[in-house]
C-alpha cells in the first residue's frame, strides 16, 4: 500500500486526513510544516514516501517554496496541493512549482482519495499493457483479457471493471459506494447489494474456492480490496 507524507500544519485537519487516508490502508507520514516535511523527505522514512499531499499555507516556508525543493530531491515523486486558495493565479503557480494536481478546500474524503490513486497510477512506472501476474491470475488491462491458471476467464464487462479496479491498487480497501461510482457510473444510485452480487459473480470465476476467496477479500464493516496474496 502506498506511502503517503501529508504536510499540513493545521492539527485537527491533519489529523483527520491522516484518520482518513489510514482507514483506506495507506501508510501515513505527517508534518507540521515545510521544513519538517523536507528533513522526513531526506530521512530513511523518507525514501518510502510514493506520494505527498501539501497543503499551501504553512508557517515558514510555503507550499510553493516546500513543492520546488521536493522537484529539487525527486523529479518523480507525486505531489497533490491541497489547500483553500482557488484563484487561478495561485493555480497556475503551484503547477509550474511542480505539483502534478491541485485540489481546492473543501474536498470530500472519496474525491481526494480518488486524486491520489490517480496520481499514484500516473506515476507507477510499470508499462502499460503489460500483463499483471497474481499466483495464477493473469490480467492484461491492455488486451481487456483474464487467465486463471493459463485457462481464459470469460468476464461481462461489468465484472472485468471490477476486477480492473480492484486489482489496480492491491491491498487497498474499496468501500462499496466507492466501487458503485468507479465501476457502475460516477451519477449511479442504486443498492450498495449490487456490488456484493457483482463480487460473487466474479469470485465464483476466478477464484479456486469461492467461499475461502484469495483474491477478492471482504474487510468486514468497510467492502473489499484485492489480495494480500
Amino acid at each position: 500500500m502506498a506511502h503517503i507524507l501529508l504536510i499540513e500544519d493545521d492539527a485537527s485537519v491533519r489529523d483527520g486526513m491522516e484518520l482518513v487516508l489510514r482507514r483506506h490502508g495507506y501508510e501515513v507520514s505527517a508534518a507540521a510544516t515545510g521544513e519538517a516535511a523536507l528533513a522526513l523527505l531526506d530521512s530513511p522514512e523518507g525514501r518510502a514516501v510514493e506520494l505527498a499531499v501539501l497543503d499551501l499555507m504553512l508557517p515558514g516556508l510555503d507550499g510553493f517554496q516546500v513543492c520546488r525543493r521536493v522537484r529539487e530531491r525527486s523529479a518523480t515523486l507525486p505531489v497533490i496541493m491541497l489547500t483553500a486558495r482557488g484563484d487561478d493565479s495561485d493555480i497556475v503557480r503551484g503547477l509550474e512549482a511542480g505539483a502534478d494536481d491541485y485540489v481546492v478546500k473543501p474536498v470530500t474524503a472519496p474525491v481526494l482519495e480518488a486524486r491520489i490513486r490517480a496520481a499514484l497510477r500516473r506515476a507507477d512506472p510499470r508499462p502499460r499493457g503489460t500483463a499483471e501476474q497474481y499466483a495464477g491470475l493473469c490480467v492484461d488491462r491492455a488486451a481487456l483479457t483474464v487467465t486463471k491458471d493459463g485457462s481464459p476467464v470469460a468476464l461481462p464487462p461489468t465484472e472485468l471493471r471490477l476486477l480492473l479496479e480492484l486489482s489496480a491498487s492491491p491491498g487497498q480497501v474499496f468501500s462499496r459506494e466507492q466501487l458503485l461510482r468507479s465501476v457502475w457510473d460516477h451519477g449511479f444510485l442504486g443498492d450498495s447489494r449490487i456490488v456484493d452480487a457483482a463480487v460473487g459473480r466474479l469470485r465464483a470465476k476466478i477464484e479456486t474456492v469461492a467461499a475461502r476467496p484469495r483474491y477478492i477479500q471482504t474487510v468486514r464493516g468497510f467492502g473489499y480490496r484485492f489480495g494480500p496474496l
